[in-house]
């Protein structure tokens, strides 16, 4: 898909990036576009679902979500079938910020944001099994955010 995009469109997706809150004007002033055509252009790359949503980053120190939990888990029965409830299941709950299904030792690993340890055990025993039969899990936390990046490299 990216090779469909133009210079504009992988500038415009860099800056949108960076701060998604500039209008098109000042992305306009920026390349030297119209409001309209930039407009134009993010509105094309949304309904292609290049431009999936806007979000604001947070600092999930200061909202009291101070814990980071990488979790890896292995599911007992490896069917179709549960591996897409788990999966299901798993993303609605809030304390997972992502979900990856993945190839290897373990079938999932989920980035889980809590207040602390004890949280950590509410979110195990009250929903991560209650879901399905976990064959194996490994938890690991995060010491210190070194990088947290939220943009894709584009080439222009």
């Amino acid at each position: 898909m990216l090779n469909k995009l133009d210079t504009v469109d992988k500038q415009i997706l860099q800056i949108l990036q960076d701060n998604a809150r500039m209008t098109n004007k000042e992305i306009g002033e920026k390349l030297h576009k119209s409001a309209s055509a930039i407009n134009d252009r993010i509105r094309r790359m949304q309904e292609q679902g290049i431009i999936k949503k806007y979000v604001a980053v947070l600092d999930n120190k200061k909202i009291d979500r101070g814990l980071i939990a990488f979790t890896h888990v292995q599911l007992r029965d490896h069917s179709k079938e549960t591996l897409n409830y788990f999966e299901n299941e798993i993303v609605k709950v809030p304390e997972v910020m992502e979900c990856y299904h993945m190839s290897g030792q373990y079938d999932f690993i989920l980035r889980v944001a809590v207040k602390d340890t004890d949280a950590y055990h509410q979110f195990l025993m009250n929903h991560l099994f209650e879901t399905v039969p976990m064959g194996a899990l490994q938890s690991t936390f995060v010491m210190r955010e070194a990088k947290a990046d939220m943009a894709y490299p584009i080439t222009v």
